[in-house]
């Protein structure tokens, strides 16, 4: 099973994925995170109680790898939790870089099955919380266990 360390200026965050249920995701995000593409990049929306996101290139939200990639959403794990990364898009099947990383379930219910869950982490969720606008993703380190 692959995993990734997020590393941030505000601490790690380990996650597992959910390859079964994301395959494309999953694989479009660990190319990505080999390829150093995340590495500098900035954390561009933190909503309270809601998300974090970055990935985006040009630090605006609007920026993205150059493609786009399908939205895979008949998956088991496809529920918005606390800790669940997802892949952000301007619509359907129009992802790229972008994720968020969700604050809680409480207001993310409505994104199940529009926005493709693709892991979730499982230790550094105070990382999560501690993360504003500007904060800065300094690497991601892909593995497998």
């Amino acid at each position: 099973m692959k995993q990734a360390e997020i590393h941030t200026n505000k601490g790690v965050m380990k996650v597992n994925f959910y390859e079964e249920d994301a395959p494309g995701t999953v694989a479009n995000f660990v190319k990505l995170s080999e390829e150093g593409f995340y590495d500098g990049l900035t954390f561009h929306r933190v909503i309270p109680n809601f998300v974090i996101q970055g990935g985006c290139p040009d630090g605006t939200g609007a920026g993205g790898p150059g493609y786009q990639i399908k939205c895979e959403l008949d998956g088991d794990n496809q529920y918005h939790d606390r800790g669940v990364l997802s892949m952000a898009h301007a619509g359907r099947n129009t992802g790229g870089s972008q994720f968020f990383i969700c604050h809680s379930r409480e207001n993310t219910a409505h994104l199940d099955r529009n926005h493709t869950c693709f892991g979730k982490v499982y230790e550094g969720l105070e990382v999560i919380d501690a993360i504003r606008q500007g904060d800065t993703i300094e690497k991601i380190v892909i593995s497998e266990s």
